[in-house]
């Protein structure tokens, strides 16, 4: 579980490097399907992960953030932190267990409505979610001409050497 929530923000890293060539009107592109534009979807991504690891810790990772759609990209990197910070909390012992009951969310606003869930429903979710949105904004970049990075388990396993070409002898 680790190793795929460290892939996750990988890949969210990754798209992070490739949008900084981008200019800022290629940063507001956006096509019929999807979330909205780079920028925004790459938010909206950063700021569920933070979501779910707050379920999932039971405490917020920071101050409460607002006006995530006009952060910059260092913005939302430094968010990114969080996120990455939060999945070693949760996830690095290999302790998680998936069947925690977790009760409520520190982020509930008054009044809103309280759901209970057990651990691996914001777990999955997060790897869900960040894949599905990811893979949106590799499809607005396509559309509009531009070479998204390849975000797939596969780089990140060879830049760990977890997979290499073996060599025979």
């Amino acid at each position: 579980m680790l190793r795929q929530m460290r892939h996750d923000v990988w890949a969210t890293e990754q798209l992070i490097a490739r949008c900084r060539s981008l200019s800022e009107g290629q940063l507001e592109l956006s096509v019929p399907g999807t979330y909205g534009s780079v920028r925004a979807t790459l938010a909206h991504i950063i700021s569920a992960d933070e979501g779910y690891l707050v379920r999932l810790l039971g405490a917020t990772l920071h101050e409460p953030v607002t006006g995530w759609t006009a952060m910059t990209l260092d913005d939302l990197a430094a968010h990114l932190a969080h996120v990455k910070t939060g999945v070693e909390r949760v996830f690095a012992d290999g302790e998680v267990d998936g069947d925690r009951l977790i009760g409520d969310t520190p982020l509930r606003a008054p009044g809103g409505r309280r759901f209970e869930m057990y651990a691996w429903v914001p777990a999955t979710q997060l790897v869900h979610h960040g894949n599905d949105h990811r893979a949106q904004i590799a499809t607005t970049l396509s559309a509009h001409g531009i070479e998204p990075p390849d975000l797939q388990v596969w780089p990140l396993a060879m830049e760990m050497r977890a997979s290499y070409e073996a060599k025979d002898g």
